[in-house]
């Protein structure tokens, strides 16, 4: 939810937001007019909700004769007030809508444009190069007895699969050396629920234009399944007002994640790199507003850390404005280079959503202050990858040998007991047959 001052205040700088994002800017005309409506119907009822009050007081004073007249007024108020409530519920129903249409204001800098008109901020190793024709992470995977395509589909349907042996330890070790980055760096873990409320996923903002993307348990239970615990983590402080006197709250949130993928037939159907369900360990930081950009770099080197430790070569890129989610005022991308597509792919995203998330979920902090308490205000919320299931694609291609074995990067080593390369299984022991 856009802050209402700016607003009011500064119509302008929203505009051109809107329009940094491919939005019409005459949403934030509509959204003025709608909120100069819901304030007019509401103290419009006030008033009248104050007369009413007042009039009951004379009412009860009032001589037995004079009574039944009064009355009769007081009924005929009731009525007034009872219709200036609808009008207010009403007036406040069409500012919600109006206000929904707009979009966090994205940060002085951020690229306008859609998905291709990122800027590329630098670029960090060496790209491979193979003496052989490399494999790609699927027929890779199957070689080493890692990933099983072919039952995850009998079991669950397309974009499903089975990570097996080495390829569910490969996974494990990935998550436990993201979890082990965490806690150095000061991030409280937590295992999140991975069913969330309609008001929670509303209030992160994934039930916008991409709401289709969202798996929805409807009938009895209402619950939508998370597709990143930045859903929940952000739930997590709802409706508190929280204490950052001695600096951000930082939490790192492992869970299972699931996504319909909805529009993207045909797209990435080799593999794992877009399927409906992974894991993710996930950073998330309240904040205050002023030190949110720093927080951004921060979460974005960690992730750089990461990806260097692993061996990787990647580059970072500022995510347009029209890329953006609804929430997000500023987003980096980190791909990998995965050397049989020639291209970078995401791996890692990281994003300041400064107030937006906060004032739908009523989270706040109360400034320092020298003269007493001070009034609260929002946070800001910001959230960043730190390992998840597709890094799988491009460690697999990026250190595969000519025989099909991989090179295990030395950071992985201790969380595989010290296996230092994968051996493919294949030759000795093929998988069975699935029909």
């Amino acid at each position: 939810m856009i802050d209402l001052a700016l607003l009011r205040d500064e119509p302008e700088l929203v505009r051109r937001s809107q329009i940094a994002r491919g939005n019409a800017p005459e949403t934030v005309d509509a959204a003025i007019e709608a909120d100069r409506s819901r304030r007019a119907a509401l103290t419009r009822f006030e008033e009248l909700r104050a007369e009413q009050n007042a009039f009951g007081k004379v009412v009860a004073k009032a001589p037995k004769d004079d009574k039944p007249g009064l009355v009769a007024q007081a009924k005929e108020l009731a009525e007034r007030v009872r219709q200036a409530q609808q009008e207010a519920n009403e007036a406040a129903e069409a500012a919600a809508s109006a206000l929904a249409l707009i979009e966090n204001v994205v940060i002085d800098g951020v690229p306008a444009g859609g998905e291709e008109d990122f800027v590329e901020l630098r670029r960090v190793g060496e790209i491979p190069a193979f003496g052989f024709e490399p494999r790609d992470h699927l027929e890779l995977g199957e070689m080493l007895g890692a990933i099983d395509m072919a039952r995850g589909a009998k079991v669950s349907g397309a974009r499903f699969y089975f990570l097996r042996g080495i390829g569910a330890r490969l996974e494990i070790a990935l998550m436990n050396l993201a979890l082990d980055k965490a806690l150095q760096n000061g991030f409280v873990p937590l295992i999140t629920p991975t069913l969330v409320r309609p008001e929670i996923m509303q209030g992160t903002g994934f039930l916008g234009e991409h709401a289709d993307e969202v798996y929805h348990l409807d009938k009895d239970d209402d619950l939508y399944l998370v597709g990143t615990s930045e859903v929940p983590l952000a739930g997590y402080h709802k409706d508190e007002i929280v204490d950052l006197s001695e600096g951000p709250l930082r939490y790192a949130g492992w869970s299972t994640c699931y996504r319909r993928e909805a529009g993207s037939y045909g797209k990435d159907t080799r593999g794992i790199i877009r399927v409906h369900q992974f894991n993710k360990l996930e950073m998330f930081v309240y904040t205050t507003v002023e030190d949110a950009e720093v927080e951004h770099e921060r979460l974005v080197a960690l992730q750089e850390e990461m990806l260097t430790a692993l061996g990787l070569a990647y580059r970072v890129i500022d995510v347009a404005a029209g890329d953006l989610g609804s929430s997000a005022a500023r987003k980096f991308d980190i791909e990998a280079w995965v050397p049989t597509q020639q291209a970078f792919r995401e791996l890692t995203s990281t994003s300041n959503c400064t107030t937006f998330q906060a004032r739908r979920l009523d989270i706040r902090h109360r400034p320092e202050s020298e003269e007493g308490p001070a009034k609260t205000q929002h946070v800001a919320t910001l959230n960043g990858t730190l390992a998840t299931t597709r890094w799988i694609v491009a460690l697999l291609e990026t250190h595969q040998q000519e025989d099909g074995s991989v090179v295990v990067p030395e950071v992985l080593r201790p969380y595989l007991g010290g296996l230092e390369v994968i051996e493919p299984v294949a030759a000795t022991r093929p998988p069975q047959g699935v029909k």
